[in-house]
């Protein structure tokens, strides 16, 4: 059988395998299958590749391979459930990267094996690296903020929408000049000239990441992270047209269509356009009232909430980062159980943009084994929860803030919350009285109904599960 028709048969294996993986991740009863499924389909696009490759030099294959899997492992095994979000962030950076480094070396491999480039390749290693640069350094910022390496709030100085249409005026430029020079025709200053404004591309680029990232606050973060992934795999589906891979074209066209509605997904679930999270500098300015809200808080010990949720016939658990970084999911797990074991109807309400990227907490409590059908969303609970007893709020701040339907000056204000003020009782897990991640006073806990357990939440979580089982 002819080998070429045998490889893309293969390549259409590999590209099934991605589609049903992918359809799979949307289910979190079936996402830990769907990920084998889609890493067999890689290994079977990365095998069909290189055996079709001439010239093989097998120790840098091999070399790759291996220590592309001692790093898989150390991240997996290594890397904290907190430090999630950070992964995320640099593996979308080091995707954008690796098409950068696939356009860069394709236009000398090209280059050097025919002495000339058609139009459409290079306006496709022109986008590879475009994309692929501004990629890597806008999710090396999203890391920085994410670790605190750097500060989570917006970064603004005037002008900044000038300065950013400048940069992006001047690599549409030297776009168009890269592109429609024929290279055959030129002399040896010629391309040096042409490898100039390759090489100021891929600067302004870089420069552009870091530019269009640090104006957005440490709130909106789970949004740029959807948008870097799609970004990493547009890269790679331009990356795809410049080497000839019909699966890297497939694959990245999955994953930048699966980024950008992700993206939509996040936004509307903060009720705000893109536009608005990537130039509005949210976090940058706090509610208008004065100093604040103001109230009396009501402090709760963990002996006196374990009365309130033993009497309890319906509680509600929302998670937040706080839970995370705790790591305390175990600790809530143990607690859910014993409140059904006392009778209680018990659910886990879960905020698309709650944590530091999308599915958080989901992953936290699926590592806890708290069954599926417990998870509920927003509206699903919000129209009832006058009728929760207790609301428990683990360290969520902002998609729990009522100033987002009570204050108008707010910047949370139009954002959908889990209505928790609502709730019979809501008592809520934190360190302190201190905002969240946004920066947004809370007046939820100043609220007559709200109770304030201070302390580490997998403490107290632990306090109120030995509490029961005394």
């Amino acid at each position: 059988m002819n080998p070429e028709l045998i490889r893309g048969l293969l390549y259409i294996v590999a590209s099934i395998f991605f589609i049903f993986g992918l359809k799979m991740l949307s289910s979190q009863a079936t996402a830990r299958r769907g990920n084998l499924v889609s890493a067999v389909g890689m290994l079977i696009a990365v095998v069909t590749t290189v055996t079709a490759m001439e010239d093989i030099r097998w120790f840098w294959v091999v070399f790759g391979v291996g220590l592309g899997c001692v790093v898989g492992v150390l991240a997996a095994r290594l890397v904290k459930m907190t430090a999630m979000p950070e992964m995320v962030g640099l593996f979308n950076g080091f995707g954008g990267l690796a098409s950068l480094l696939v356009g860069w070396s394709e236009y000398h491999g090209k280059w050097a094996a025919s002495g000339t480039l058609s139009l459409f390749t290079t306006i496709a290693i022109f986008l590879t690296v475009l994309i692929g640069a501004v990629t890597f350094s806008g999710s090396m910022v999203a890391y920085g903020k994410l670790s605190t390496l750097i500060t989570g709030r917006p970064v603004l100085y005037k002008r900044q929408n000038l300065v950013n249409a400048f940069v992006l005026g001047a690599l549409a430029g030297l776009g168009v000049l890269f592109c429609v020079q024929k290279l055959d025709q030129l002399s040896s200053a010629g391309h040096a000239l042409v490898y100039v404004e390759l090489i100021a591309i891929i600067v302004l680029a870089l420069i552009l990441g870091v530019l269009s990232t640090i104006p957005i606050g440490g709130a909106d973060m789970p949004v740029v992270i959807c948008l870097l992934n799609s970004y990493s795999g547009l890269a790679a589906c331009a990356a795809g047209f410049v080497i000839g891979n019909n699966v890297l074209i497939v694959s990245g066209s999955l994953v930048g269509a699966s980024g950008i509605i992700l993206t939509r997904i996040m936004c509307k679930a903060m009720n705000r356009s893109l536009a608005n999270v990537l130039f509005s500098g949210f976090g940058s300015a706090t509610s208008a009232k004065a100093g604040g809200y103001q109230g009396q808080a009501n402090p709760i010990a963990a002996s006196d909430a374990y009365l309130i949720l033993e009497a309890a016939r319906n509680v509600v658990f929302v998670p937040g980062y706080g839970m995370a970084a705790a790591q305390a999911q175990h600790a809530v797990r143990e607690l859910g159980e014993l409140l059904r074991s006392n009778g209680a109807e018990v659910r886990y309400c879960i905020h698309p943009v709650a944590g530091r990227m999308p599915g958080h907490m989901n992953v936290l409590l699926a590592e806890a084994n708290v069954p599926y059908e417990m998870l509920v969303e927003p509206q699903d609970i919000n129209p009832t929860m006058e009728m929760v007893d207790v609301a428990i709020v683990i360290g969520a701040n902002d998609v729990v803030n009522p100033a987002a339907k009570e204050d108008q000056a707010s910047p949370l204000w139009g954002m959908p919350i889990i209505e928790v003020d609502r709730a019979r009782t809501c008592i809520v897990l934190k360190r302190s009285l201190n905002p969240g991640f946004a920066g947004v006073d809370n007046p939820l806990f100043f609220k007559p109904n709200t109770r304030m357990l201070f302390g580490d939440a997998k403490a107290s979580v632990a306090a109120l599960v030995s509490e029961f089982k005394q």
